[in-house]
């Protein structure tokens, strides 16, 4: 191609830039997106901080039960913090609410004092405790060592022999592979229609035939599909940055540095895949209609797509990390844009799952603008009632 096509191309992409940059919708969505992720980076911090803590005081008869309780509490979830008292004092303790329970009694049955109720999890904890104790007892009147049969019983476990090595998926790549593909969807979903409503506000305003006079349909396209796609990945890049920077400044993310921006990488990486894919087709089926209502119904069997690979992703991946669907979809074009970022967030993808993915997606893109092309040059000078598919694949 020579400078003027490619000049041609860049003026338009100029344009589209400097207008949505200008755009105040453009800005707020871009500020609301970042406090949502950076909200939700404060959420998942106050809710990893909100683990069970339980300080509960115990008689000097109790002082047995102290370390099998913390072991019972542990094995549930939960975690307590047990310290001698006088009884007295633990009562008042209860009181005040520095305690949660006291143990009393004479230390064969577990009995507590409250102040009003006892905590669920707490209960759970106690009744445990209690279980254990009775079984020492019975133990003991039998002749055995509770000690060596609480030992045994530790000790024994089920011996699995794969036929196949797991796969080991970390909870935070989890939520940063989710993550990443919400943020392809919600690219795709708000830039990807700006390239089809792009494309009828040029139609309605009679602007499209200015500029079809001096540069070609296919440059006016690739132009106006650069332009907002640069945009988009601004957009995409912000977000990522500020949930990322969220994420380590609240300790949320303790996964090394390099994971999480291998995560991003491959977010950009789809970003620009998926909207060139998906923007490429939205600009020819924007062609086929002439007013802002007609534009969703006329891009919904390709919004379709990208609409079932991300609720496929976030309702399946979270549950079954290595689901066999999951794993096909992710491969397919169609799909891939939000499937394979959340797989590879997750980690365990085989290389040339990936490649193969993002190899049919690259040879796929040609034929599209090959297919939208076509459509918008035959389609986009028509105004008035919706042009058919099969009419604008004519000529």
């Amino acid at each position: 191609m020579n400078h003027g096509t490619w000049g041609a191309i860049g003026l338009v992409a100029h344009r589209e830039i400097t207008t949505r940059l200008r755009s105040k919708a453009y800005l707020i969505s871009t500020a609301a997106l970042i406090l949502v992720l950076v909200a939700f980076t404060v959420v998942l911090k106050l809710i990893g901080g909100t683990t069970s803590d339980h300080t509960i005081g115990y008689t000097a008869p109790n002082a047995s039960l102290a370390a099998p309780l913390q072991v019972s509490a542990q094995a549930i979830g939960q975690h307590v913090t047990t310290r001698p008292v006088d009884e007295a004092q633990g009562r008042e303790a209860v009181r005040d609410g520095s305690l949660d329970a006291l143990l009393v009694g004479d230390g064969t049955r577990v009995r507590v004092v409250v102040q009003e109720d006892l905590n669920s999890d707490l209960r759970t904890a106690l009744n445990v405790l209690a279980s254990r104790l009775a079984l020492d007892q019975q133990i003991t009147r039998l002749g055995g060592d509770p000690a060596q049969v609480n030992a045994a019983v530790a000790s024994a476990s089920v011996d699995v022999e794969p036929l196949s090595p797991p796969r080991q998926y970390d909870p935070q790549q989890l939520v940063l592979g989710i993550i990443a593909g919400v943020l392809v969807y919600v690219s795709l979903m708000i830039n990807g229609q700006l390239v089809a409503q792009g494309v009828v506000e040029e139609k309605t305003s009679r602007v499209v035939e200015l500029l079809l006079a001096t540069i070609r349909p296919w440059q006016l396209m690739a132009g106006k599909v650069l332009g907002i796609g640069a945009v988009g990945l601004l957009q995409v890049l912000a977000i990522a940055a500020a949930g990322l920077a969220a994420g380590l400044a609240t300790g949320v993310l303790t996964l090394a540095v390099s994971a999480a921006a291998g995560t991003v990488v491959w977010l950009v990486v789809w970003y620009l895949l998926g909207f060139l894919m998906y923007s490429i087709v939205f600009a020819g089926l924007g062609a086929l209609v002439s007013r802002q209502e007609e534009v969703g119904g006329a891009v919904t069997p390709a919004l379709l797509f990208v609409v079932a690979g991300y609720v496929v992703g976030v309702s399946v991946l979270p549950a079954d990390p290595g689901n066999r669907l999951v794993e096909i979809l992710s491969v397919l074009p169609f799909f891939a844009p939000t499937l394979m970022p959340m797989r590879l967030g997750l980690g365990g993808v085989p290389v040339w799952e990936a490649a193969l993915s993002v190899l049919l997606v690259a040879a796929l893109i040609p034929v599209l603008v090959w297919f939208a092309g076509r459509i918008y040059r035959n389609a986009v000078l028509r105004t008035g009632a919706k042009v058919r598919l099969r009419e604008a694949l004519q000529n």
